[in-house]
């Protein structure tokens, strides 16, 4: 198995829903290539830092003062 076919399927890997054989085949290959296994832990760390981030809700003073200033700056423009 090549570093690409182990890159490709990552996300499947992370996720446990690989066919065995193919797991087996990653497990294999993950053991022999230090590359690999340091592209899964930055693949690992990345995705848990974007599941952490989360999404923060603009509070409304701001959306009204934003709406305000592009209606202004687009009429301007026009």
């Amino acid at each position: 198995m090549t570093c690409q076919e182990v890159i490709a399927v990552l996300a499947d890997y992370l996720e446990a829903t690989l066919p065995p054989d193919l797991l087996a085949r990653i497990e294999a290959h993950l053991q022999d290539c230090a590359a690999c296994r340091a592209y899964l832990a930055t693949y690992r760390s990345t995705k848990s830092l974007a599941a952490s981030a989360g999404r923060v809700e603009m509070p409304q003073e701001m959306k009204g003062r934003l709406r305000e200033f592009l209606l202004r700056e687009l009429g301007e423009g026009r």
